[in-house]
């Protein structure tokens, strides 16, 4: 949530400090939901790792999963705190 905070003045991001806050918060539940849902599907089908990339890591998908979650929220979060913000 520091981070999204700092980024507002830093980048000139068109939100208020509240708005940034609550990305920061939600962006911080999405990442583990993410990690979360990938285990989820490990668990599902068998697996250990879900590629031969990165050996004992869990597979390329175990470092992006939080991501895979984050991007679009994050995203369509900003589009929706800025179009409401007049911005």
């Amino acid at each position: 949530m520091l981070v999204v905070l700092l980024a507002v003045p830093l980048f000139g991001l068109p939100m208020s400090y509240a708005h940034a806050a609550l990305l920061g918060t939600i962006g911080g539940m999405a990442g583990p939901l993410g990690d979360l849902s990938e285990s989820f599907l490990k668990r599902q089908l068998g697996v250990k790792d879900m590629s031969n990339l990165m050996p004992g890591h869990g597979g390329l998908l175990d470092r992006i999963d939080s991501m895979l979650f984050n991007a679009p929220v994050s995203y369509y979060l900003i589009l929706l705190l800025v179009s409401g913000s007049g911005g």
